[in-house]
């Protein structure tokens, strides 16, 4: 890993629980003439995430974004690259070796209904994971009422099925369920993104208060620049595969570097402006995967673009302290 890379890696202030190391994730090509060309979900990516450090991953919707978190779970196998958690290559190791370090990875769906098994009663939802580990002994009712009641659920909710739940309700029992193994880092895959703005509120406050009482890590992915920046520390912006850009939350918003997450923050609605939002600098669609531009693959959208953006992809570059982009012209 070159030395750009192995900067952009490190956050700010707080040791590494977790760091990500020229991930790739390529999918076969369909067909079979002309030969096909991979699908490049994740094409070399970089990060860290220290001891309860919130990291927001953001981008639009077949940016790899997701596709980058279920890889570092390994819910999907990486094409190659390092996945280090506390000093462990966890993508190197087989399914049997990666069991023990499953506890301390978790995952919060999007959709807090689709994720939840509708037969079962809450109660067992979230005690699922601990009788798969062997800790029945856990899931008594005293303790299964004590982690209801820390996302806010009563005693009578672990009788409920998921039906009977409203959207937050089945969130804060999706996080329940995550918090039941007391993982050291969660992956939170649009959260809020099929909530209600107020519930929304609720749901991230909630993640706030778990994170300073418990101490957990968050990998917080979302396509809402607005609702990232409450809840992170730092933020990485990703574009076809890619990382373009990655920072402190307060520098990144304040001095945006990389056209495209200054487009993505100018579709921000602004307060005073109701539902108005300014012009994006965006133009066109995200490109296929499967076949993306030569050079910086944003070029095709990006006001900026010359020739030359065309011949070489550019590197995540130092702007400021903790703070890179990738673009030939910043």
């Amino acid at each position: 890993m070159n030395s750009t890379h192995q900067e952009a890696a490190t956050p700010s202030q707080k040791p590494a629980l977790l760091e990500v190391r020229e991930l790739v994730k390529y999918y076969p090509g369909r067909g079979v003439w002309p030969k096909p060309q991979p699908i490049k979900a994740v094409d070399n990516i970089s990060f860290a995430i220290g001891y309860g450090e919130t990291l927001g991953l953001v981008g639009e919707s077949g940016c790899g974004k997701s596709t980058a978190a279920k890889t570092i779970l390994r819910l999907i196998e990486p094409t190659s690259g390092a996945i280090v958690l506390e000093g462990t290559d966890i993508a190197k190791l087989s399914t049997s070796q990666f069991r023990p370090y499953r506890r301390d990875l978790q995952i919060v769906f999007q959709d807090p209904y689709s994720s939840l098994n509708p037969r079962m009663r809450a109660r067992d939802i979230v005690a699922e994971p601990l009788q798969n580990f062997g800790r029945s002994g856990d899931c008594d009712d005293d303790k299964m009422a004590a982690l209801f009641a820390r996302v806010g659920l009563d005693r009578e909710a672990m009788r409920k099925f998921p039906s009977e739940f409203s959207g937050g309700q089945r969130q804060r029992l999706g996080i329940a369920r995550a918090l039941a193994l007391n993982p050291k880092l969660i992956v939170c895959d649009e959260p809020v993104s099929a909530l209600d703005v107020s519930i929304q509120a609720q749901v991230i406050n909630l993640l706030e208060d778990l994170q300073h009482e418990l101490g957990v890590s968050y990998l917080f992915v979302a396509h809402d620049l607005a609702v990232v920046r409450h809840i992170s520390q730092r933020v990485a912006v990703m574009y076809l595969g890619r990382i373009v850009e990655i920072g402190p939350v307060g520098e990144l918003y304040a001095n945006p570097r990389h056209p495209y997450t200054q487009a993505l923050l100018a579709a921000v609605p602004k307060v005073g402006a109701g539902l108005a939002r300014e012009k994006t600098l965006l133009k066109g669609d995200l490109p296929s995967p499967a076949k993306p531009p030569s050079g910086c693959t944003f070029r095709t959208r990006c006001p900026m673009a010359r020739s030359e953006c065309a011949e070489s992809s550019p590197q995540l570059a130092a702007q400021g302290p903790q703070h890179w982009a990738a673009c030939h012209f910043i």
